[in-house]
């Protein structure tokens, strides 16, 4: 009952939001990480250099910000074996991706405090990565922000408050992020189940459904037009 709730309530207060990344100000484009998309056969995924020229020729050199990804079925998380299984692999996507240049600062959608935060180093995995706790109407849900900067750590303790609108962090580059061109997967978690600094952003297709509702659509937060369904 609490895991709906929450959606409910993000759905209810979804005008209440500050933007996590400002993205008023340039084109957005929505960017595709499934099979359909040829043009990932086109380089090797796990060659990150070329990763990144992928995402700045499609975003014109960051003109334009690249979104995207919430429940998709993507190819790019062959990449690493973080994403391997005996039993199957990992690939549907929980958060959304938000692809801007390194350093792009990130923001609190709303008053939250430090719950945790880690440096998930792993090759694939989300490098720095801070998770806040939030509140809406008593109920408490996450926050997930991964692939940050290294600095976005520094003088970060479990319990500190962040208002909303604080610019708590920023994007890291691919030397700190676990070796992603630069974005901000933002994912939205009803509960922790016990884990600290880091959670699953990826999913096996045999329990995506048991985890949508762990991890509802982050778009109720970003308000992003062009991910609405």
């Amino acid at each position: 009952m609490e895991k709906k709730l929450i959606q409910t309530l993000l759905k209810k207060h979804r005008d209440f939001f500050s933007p996590v990344i400002e993205t008023r100000n340039k084109p957005i484009e929505v960017l595709d990480f499934t099979e359909q998309n040829k043009a990932l056969d086109e380089f090797d995924i796990s060659d990150t250099s070329a990763f990144e020229s992928y995402i700045l020729q499609q975003l014109d050199d960051y003109k334009r910000i690249g979104v995207g990804g919430y429940g998709e079925d993507r190819i790019i998380y062959r990449r690493s074996s973080l994403f391997d299984s005996e039993k199957e692999p990992r690939c549907i996507h929980l958060g959304i991706d938000i692809w801007v240049p390194a350093d792009t600062p990130v923001y609190a959608p709303l008053d939250a405090k430090v719950h945790s935060f880690a440096y998930n180093e792993t090759f694939g995995d989300y490098g720095a990565t801070i998770i806040l706790q939030h509140e809406l109407e008593s109920a408490v849900f996450y926050t997930l922000n991964g692939h940050l900067s290294r600095k976005s750590l520094e003088g970060k303790k479990e319990g500190m408050k962040i208002e909303k609108g604080d610019s708590f962090a920023s994007v890291g580059n691919h030397t700190e992020n676990g070796q992603w061109p630069p974005h901000l997967h933002f994912q939205v978690i009803t509960d922790m189940l016990g884990r600290r600094g880091d959670y699953f952003g990826v999913a096996p297709p045999s329990e995506k459904e048991r985890y949508f509702e762990l991890c509802p659509n982050p778009n109720l937060i970003l308000n992003i037009p062009e991910l609405e369904q």
